[in-house]
């Protein structure tokens, strides 16, 4: 998966959907919580069409979606 990839993903209030905004490949720190990205399990920063709210998953998370 790559940045503007349409994706959907698991919450609380059942499936939403977005695109991927940005990859990580480091460890990096999102919303006061800490992610060991790395090049073999990247993590993704996904946007929400619904509410433009943004959050961090790790790639087995997402499904790709057609555009």
């Amino acid at each position: 998966m790559k940045v503007g990839d349409r994706v959907s993903w698991g919450t609380s209030q059942g499936r939403t959907q977005g695109r991927i905004v940005e990859r990580k490949t480091k460890p990096f720190t999102f919303a006061k919580q800490k992610f060991d990205a790395s090049e073999d399990e990247p993590y993704f920063i996904v946007e929400s069409e619904k509410t433009g709210a943004k959050a961090a998953h790790d790639g087995k998370a997402l499904r790709q979606l057609k555009s």
